[in-house]
């Protein structure tokens, strides 16, 4: 059996990643959302499943949340009821996608009023932050036209950066922004972040509590993602992760189901570029499972980066740079190889069961009669917001 040395285990124990509220409610495809028995009522019980992940885990040790899908009347209870399950309150989401008044944009949109609708939403979600202790704002804009000539390009980049600066000046110390980015959907002809660039851009332009969030899910086929996770880190202005799979677009499966490979390369540039455990670098899922069990489809999904992250320690970086310092291509490559295909499954199981968790967290799971019990207990739930 491979054995992972103690700095390994020592840098995979520091190893956090957020999960999604909306996870652990009904949604998944853009047509048809299907119900699931068990499914949460309301934010109480999405933190209380992701509980669940981080009990038999000890890796999702924060929520992030989605406002307006998970708003409620005391934030401080929320984040009480957080604590008392072992976890915390994370990153705070907006949504300005599910408005009529955004059909033609929100913070790019020509109206100063429908403007001003969308930066309240924002400053309404910095308020929230301060309330549940939350440190970032991630921003996703659905905003984009369909057609040529439809839109003003630069003038929506203006409007986008004035909009920006106002939301980013009611930030308060450690708060940050994290601008997401997403190459299309659900504008088609062009979108007003669609790259890591632009989205580089307009958070420069505000200041260093400003970042890019990269979801692994939102490239055009055959993008070197990890050349974009490298290029990053380098300038320092890779906030965030959003893990999930993509086999065509978007698709928000579970990570690493689709290429498996590709998230070992990215997870070794993080590691070569001092991403891992590091604060200013979250790493967080954006998955939906709408045919399989949530609580179980996120266990998979933290095990499925942890285990590639296991592997991508286990790259000696000495031969490697020998090797590329040489010229010696397959060597270089034989180097990467002989990490990615390491089994490090049963030194994981050994590890987890020597800290006091389940050896097997997926089996533990199905054993604990927790889904069983919210089946019984939950009845009409739909909480989670983009099927709802």
């Amino acid at each position: 059996m491979t054995t992972l040395s103690p700095g390994t285990l020592t840098q995979l124990e520091g190893q956090g990643i957020e999960l999604p509220s909306w996870a652990f409610g009904n949604s998944g495809t853009r047509f048809k959302v299907f119900g699931t028995p068990g499914t949460p009522r309301d934010p109480f019980e999405k933190i209380a499943d992701a509980a669940e992940v981080n009990r038999v885990t000890a890796l999702a040790p924060s929520v992030a949340l989605h406002i307006p899908w998970d708003k409620v009347d005391d934030y401080a209870a929320l984040r009480r009821h957080a604590n008392d399950l072992g976890v915390e309150l994370g990153t705070i989401n907006s949504n300005t996608f599910q408005d009529d008044d955004y059909k033609f944009g929100a913070l790019t949109h020509e109206d100063a009023a429908v403007r001003r609708k969308a930066i309240d939403h924002h400053l309404e979600c910095i308020d929230i932050m301060d309330a549940t202790g939350s440190r970032d704002l991630k921003i996703w804009l659905a905003e984009g036209s369909n057609y040529p000539g439809q839109a003003d390009l630069r003038g929506r980049q203006d409007r986008l950066h004035e909009s920006l600066q106002e939301i980013y000046a009611r930030l308060s110390g450690e708060q940050r922004l994290v601008l997401e980015y997403k190459f299309f959907e659900p504008a088609f002809y062009h979108t007003d972040v669609p790259d890591w660039g632009t989205s580089y851009v307009q958070v420069a332009a505000l200041g260093e509590r400003a970042m890019v969030c990269l979801d692994t899910g939102h490239h055009a086929p055959g993008t070197n993602i990890e050349f974009i996770v490298m290029q990053l880190l380098r300038l320092g202005k890779l906030g965030s992760f959003d893990f999930n799979s993509r086999f065509y677009a978007d698709d928000d499966l579970i990570v690493g189901a689709a290429d498996p490979f590709q998230l070992f390369r990215i997870l070794f540039e993080v590691i070569r570029g001092g991403g891992l455990n590091n604060p200013d670098v979250a790493f967080m899922l954006d998955q939906c499972h709408n045919v399989e069990k949530k609580i179980p489809g996120q266990i998979r999904s933290v095990l499925n980066v942890q285990e590639m992250t296991a592997r991508a320690l286990l790259v000696d970086s000495d031969a490697l740079r020998a090797a590329q310092v040489s010229g010696d291509v397959l060597a270089a490559n034989a180097v990467f190889m002989d990490a990615f295909y390491t089994d490090v499954r049963p030194a994981l199981a050994e590890w987890r069961e020597s800290r006091g968790l389940p050896a097997d967290p997926m089996a533990a799971y199905a054993a604990s009669g927790y889904q069983e019990r919210i089946e019984t207990e939950r009845v009409g739930g739909v909480q989670a917001g983009w099927g709802a």
